[in-house]
């Protein structure tokens, strides 16, 4: 069962379906700041973006979907024109959405596939902490430490063979924001894709003080002056 606020983000990305403008009413437009590069800002470039989009029949699956405080995260499957994968994170102040980031990319594999239980909501804040040290001490600065912070039943869900492997291809260089719920934690991360200035989202489930599934995007974040908002990636 939901919460309200996780009523609202439902809603409104089921409204990519209809392109129902009602569906954005739950964004304060006076304060909203969108972090999308290539979504204008506010509530009418929502509207916009919605009504274009439902002219390819889309559709929207909302797999899982967590609250941290003022902030609602969700983890999703966009079919428009080709299936993409994706992170939505939206930050409430009251009743009303008033920030918005997202990480999306091509589905590849079971990238959507596993627990979509929330458990141990008296671990959260053990959780966040536990991914923080991972976060840096491993997809930061040491690869050889990852097997420290697995447990035996470990089920990898990127779109890289597996998480040694996109430590060792990828570049993380700033972790900006870790939001938690229960056994879910998604870490945001900047860093470079094989050179290119990139966001990385990894989702992970934990189980007794070790991490048992991982899920992630990765998304190139396009040159500056192709920007409809200026407000920055993260």
């Amino acid at each position: 069962m939901f919460s309200q606020k996780q009523q609202g983000v439902y809603d409104l990305l089921k409204g990519i379906e209809s392109g129902d403008p009602d569906s954005v009413k739950v964004v304060n437009e006076a304060k909203y700041i969108q972090h999308n590069p290539q979504t204008r800002e506010g509530g009418v470039g929502l509207a916009e973006l919605f009504a274009e989009l439902a002219k390819t029949n889309p559709k929207v699956e909302i797999v899982r979907l967590f609250e941290d405080g003022d902030y609602v995260f969700g983890h999703t499957i966009y079919d428009f024109s080709s299936v993409r994968v994706g992170f939505e994170v939206f930050r409430y102040e009251g009743d009303q959405i008033v920030e918005h980031w997202d990480n999306i990319q091509s589905l590849a594999g079971d990238m959507v596939a596993g627990s979509t239980k929330v458990t141990d909501l008296d671990l959260t804040e053990q959780n966040r902490d536990l991914i923080a040290e991972f976060s840096h001490k491993t997809m930061i600065l040491d690869l050889g430490q990852v097997e420290d912070y697995l447990g035996f039943n470990y089920r990898e869900h990127s779109s890289f063979t597996d998480i040694h492997t996109k430590a060792k291809d990828l570049e993380y260089t700033v972790n900006h924001r870790l939001l938690a719920n229960g056994n879910f934690v998604l870490a945001v991360n900047e860093g470079y894709d094989n050179g290119v200035h990139s966001s990385f989202y990894d989702l992970f489930r934990i189980e007794a003080g070790k991490i048992v599934e991982h899920w992630d995007t990765t998304e190139k974040i396009p040159p500056q002056d192709t920007w409809l908002n200026q407000n920055g990636k993260f």
